[in-house]
């Protein structure tokens, strides 16, 4: 009786002290993950703060006021897609938003290809480990993580949606989490599983207003993706800045160098022109000592490397024959943004001479509707791909324009030089001659008369449809 007795009260003292340590780490999880929501220190904007603590390129653009509204808890009832090419601000606007309230109630978590890698920054993010670190394996069998990434980050999601219901009721406000680069995510079947599973707990949370997803995109099919099951996506579309935008901004960059030119308008303009109102190449710009000798020097750097991507090949193999085909079509495309650019700088030299008053600033990007572009380059499957590649940009509207004036610059130098036309319809020429060749059979008819011939090709295009 002594040792039952004895036995009994050390196994009650062991599932008292399990169900209390169980109990005790899901209040801690918990709480974790409100600390990742705090007010003060995150990752992603103190690393930011560390390498740029006060960026003087820093440039507040008209849709900045939105997107503190948005990361500030003011505007509820949906989620948001940002999109626009790559270097345009959308990251940095975010940052910034971020910085002006400390961080309170946002926390910030960058797409991967590999999903387990997103899985480990999501949990950076949230402040959660996924119950790794819980001791309850000394006393039962470890979950098996059959499911992969995305039950994990189920799991993640339950928690998170348990700390934004505890934290409305205190604050009154949605917490808000932010998806950076997802056009990361492997575009597909994961990698749009993915996106679908978190767009199916932003819907809920944006209807119930107690957690806010924010999607940031470079490329145009997370957004075709995302659009398919969305009911309360909202979409902010970020572009280049216009042409007095972009001579605004340089100057502002500029006065903090340790030049004397900021107030020179020709050199700005001048500059402006070959880079375009393109975040990123701007703040590159204004750091050289000479502007225009650096833009034009990222100009054939552009150039260099768009050959290098879609160059044409004369009298091409039949091995490199998918590649042409795809060089050729993209050519076709980038020839036909260069003649609406000639013919924008036409109708200005036009209206000069006719004595009207004409802006001298750079003119904007050429833009052709996606249904014509398939019509131009004669395909329907190359416009994604060249839009990851960043050499074409296709928005919300699908309008296609060159991904940045440097792409226009160095597409327009290298359709302006001769024979570049010649070049292309040989390279096409040849496709056709390959593809006629790989259509082709050849019969040898030997020891037949020729009403034996005419007998046999008339079997044979009876039998195969086909003519001989």
């Amino acid at each position: 009786m002594d040792a039952a007795l004895t036995t009994m009260i050390g196994l009650g003292l062991v599932f008292v002290g399990g169900v209390a340590y169980v109990t005790w780490y899901k209040m801690r999880v918990l709480d974790k993950i409100e600390q990742a929501f705090a007010k003060g220190y995150d990752p992603a904007l103190e690393l930011a703060s560390h390498i740029h603590p006060s960026d003087p390129d820093r440039l507040r653009r008209v849709e900045q006021t939105e997107i503190d509204a948005i990361i500030g808890g003011q505007e509820t009832g949906h989620y948001w897609l940002l999109i626009g090419p790559k270097g345009s601000g959308k990251s940095n606007m975010v940052l910034g938003a971020m910085a002006a309230i400390d961080a309170e109630g946002v926390s910030i978590c960058e797409a991967h290809p590999d999903l387990e890698v997103f899985r480990l920054r999501l949990g950076k993010a949230l402040n959660f480990e996924y119950n790794e670190d819980t001791q309850t394996g000394l006393f039962q069998r470890r979950d098996p993580r059959e499911g992969g990434p995305a039950l994990d980050i189920e799991r993640a999601f339950n928690k998170l949606e348990k700390v934004a219901l505890r934290c409305h009721k205190e604050t009154k406000r949605p917490l808000v989490l932010v998806f950076n680069n997802v056009h990361l995510f492997p575009n597909d079947d994961a990698g749009r599983n993915m996106l679908l599973q978190i767009q199916q707990r932003a819907e809920s949370w944006s209807e119930s207003g107690i957690l806010t997803v924010v999607f940031i995109s470079d490329d145009l099919w997370p957004y075709t993706t995302l659009r398919r099951n969305h009911n309360r996506m909202s979409v902010i579309s970020i572009t280049d800045l216009d042409p007095k935008a972009s001579i605004s901004a340089l100057r502002r960059m500029r006065k903090h160098r340790p030049y004397n030119d900021a107030d020179n308008e020709e050199l700005l303009a001048e500059t402006t022109a070959i880079v375009g109102g393109r975040l990123s190449f701007l703040s590159k710009v204004s750091r050289a000592r000479d502007m225009i000798a650096q833009a034009t020097r990222m100009m054939q750097e552009e150039k260099q490397w768009l050959l290098s991507q879609i160059g044409l090949i004369k009298d091409c193999d039949d091995d490199v024959m998918d590649e042409q085909k795809w060089s050729s079509c993209t050519w076709l495309l980038l020839r036909e943004f260069v003649k609406i650019r000639r013919e924008q700088e036409k109708e200005r030299y036009e209206r000069i001479a006719a004595g009207e008053k004409v802006s001298e600033d750079a003119l904007p990007l050429p833009v052709i509707p996606f249904y014509q572009c398939r019509s131009i380059m004669t395909r329907t499957d190359f416009l994604e791909a060249l839009d990851v590649l960043n050499i074409i940009s296709i928005d919300i509207k699908l309008g296609v324009r060159p991904d940045s004036m440097l792409i226009l610059q160095a597409a327009q130098e290298v359709v302006e030089e001769d024979g570049f036309d010649d070049l292309l319809q040989n390279v096409r020429d040849r496709i056709d001659e390959i593809e006629s060749l790989h259509r082709t059979a050849e019969v040898t008819f030997k020891d037949l008369g020729d009403g034996e011939k005419k007998a046999v090709v008339d079997l044979l295009t009876t039998r195969t449809g086909s003519r001989w």
